[in-house]
């Protein structure tokens, strides 16, 4: 049972960091981002809070999406085990 509790803990260490990485780069390629960090037309709408506003809470989400997810998943594979 031990090993079973370590592989499920390793997998959603790795989910987690797989999704800390790519949530920020999905949102850098947003056109909204790219439109606040200098991408508008001649600097229009050049807004640099967004890297303290947003761009935490897409790390975080990145981090705890998939493993609320994994969560989901391990819960209701152990309850149809019953």
């Amino acid at each position: 049972m031990k090993r079973r509790v370590d592989k499920v803990a390793c997998g959603g260490c790795v989910l987690s960091a797989a999704g800390a990485t790519a949530a920020p780069l999905l949102w850098l390629s947003m056109p909204r981002t790219w439109r606040h960090l200098g991408g508008g037309f001649e600097n229009e709408g050049m807004d640099y809070t967004v890297l303290l506003t947003e761009l935490p809470f897409v790390v975080l989400g990145g981090a705890f999406l998939p493993l609320l997810a994994l969560t989901v998943l391990m819960r209701l594979r152990d309850r149809r085990r019953l």
